[in-house]
């Protein structure tokens, strides 16, 4: 029987211009003042949590509930028309008094994504906006983003409430979280306070390594931002140094099992389990990423990742096999431009693993 997921929190629109530069271009060069930038046709694909993790975990093979806020607005309107082509339960919240979330994705080669954004209703979304009756009747609780939501980060206590709620359901849970811009009010709120009080509820917490950094430490995330030199962070990062320590401050605040997703070089895994018979008992794992076909754009490669690890957790596998997995749909999801057209089911990607699928460069050893 298909497990059954409550995805739940950020909802947008992703318009993604399509850039012509078949080469890696500076972005200095390209976004000038009074410049005309010849793109291509937009793609537009619902975006956030709601919808990359959440239609991955149902292309999966997951029984999915969506919960988010829209508006009562075209951009809404597309949303819906997208999220009714796959086989997902429809729980969002439609606001009179919202508009609804879009980005506007800037992906060209050779530069990490820009994002034009705007909040929209996601900001009033909060915990009357879960259906706790369906969450009772999940396997899985995941909610997403809510370091970008205003509700969630100006009253951390609703998020704690939510999680210690669907806990109290039998209801296993996970997280995921969002770069903060530096100079936004989410920034100033007290990250390794909020993480201490809903940790303990929370069973796998799977954050990036930069945005999880710049919460709990942010003297370390400048002097990797000095490092780094504008080139991607995850380039300059020393996997015991700099990955471990976080890992293990989470696991002091009663994480379960943390999954720290590393770009372009892969992924760490750190478990906490009372079960020393089990796999999952304490394990220390990292997982280079596989190469992939073609680059389209970045976008939603972690959600991708998160909905394929999380999966092949509840379905019983064994944490390596779970990390391949989500590194392998990972490497699948950036050949398209939008989080899920790009993913192949468990079968297909286990034997393409199996057959030898070329990992990415070489990168330190755990």
């Amino acid at each position: 029987m298909a497990k059954k997921i409550v995805c739940a929190g950020n909802l947008c629109l992703d318009i993604t211009p399509v850039f012509h530069q078949d080469r890696a271009v500076d972005a200095a060069s390209l976004f000038l003042p009074g410049k005309l930038i010849e793109v291509g046709e937009a793609e537009m694909h619902a975006g956030g949590a709601v919808s990359n993790t959440g239609l991955g975990f149902s292309i999966l093979g997951a029984d999915v509930t969506l919960m988010g806020k829209i508006g009562r607005d075209p951009f809404g309107d597309m949303i819906r028309s997208i999220i009714d082509q796959y086989p997902v339960n429809d729980k969002i919240t439609v606001s009179d008094s919202c508009s609804t979330s879009y980005s506007i994705v800037l992906a060209p080669p050779g530069i990490d994504r820009i994002f034009v954004h705007c909040t929209g209703a996601n900001d009033t979304f909060g915990v009357g906006d879960i259906d706790f009756d369906e969450v009772k009747n999940a396997d899985l609780f995941h909610f997403g983003y809510p370091t970008i939501m205003k509700q969630m980060y100006q009253h951390p206590e609703e998020l704690t409430a939510m999680y210690r709620e669907a806990r109290k359901l039998g209801t296993k849970t996970s997280l995921d979280l969002a770069a903060v811009p530096e100079s936004s009010e989410a920034a100033g709120v007290d990250w390794p306070g909020v993480f201490q009080q809903l940790l303990p509820y929370v069973d796998s917490f799977v954050p990036s390594v930069e945005e999880l950094c710049f919460l709990l430490d942010r003297p370390r995330w400048r002097e990797w931002i000095r490092r780094a030199g504008g080139r991607d962070i995850n380039d300059v990062i020393d996997w015991k140094k700099d990955v471990r320590p976080l890992a293990e401050r989470l696991m002091s605040w009663g994480a379960h099992t943390v999954l720290i997703k590393c770009g372009i070089r892969g992924m760490y895994l750190r478990t906490h389990s009372v079960d020393a018979d089990s796999a999952w008992c304490d394990a220390e794992l990292f997982e280079k990423s596989y190469k992939a076909d073609r680059f389209c754009s970045g976008t939603g490669a972690g959600d991708a990742s998160i909905a394929a690890f999380l999966t092949a957790a509840l379905e019983g596998y064994s944490p390596r096999r779970c990390l391949q997995l989500a590194a392998g749909e990972g490497a699948c999801c950036v050949t398209a431009y939008d989080a899920v057209s790009g993913l192949i089911p468990f079968d297909r990607l286990t034997a393409r693993i199996d057959s030898g699928w070329e990992k990415n460069e070489e990168v330190s050893k755990i």
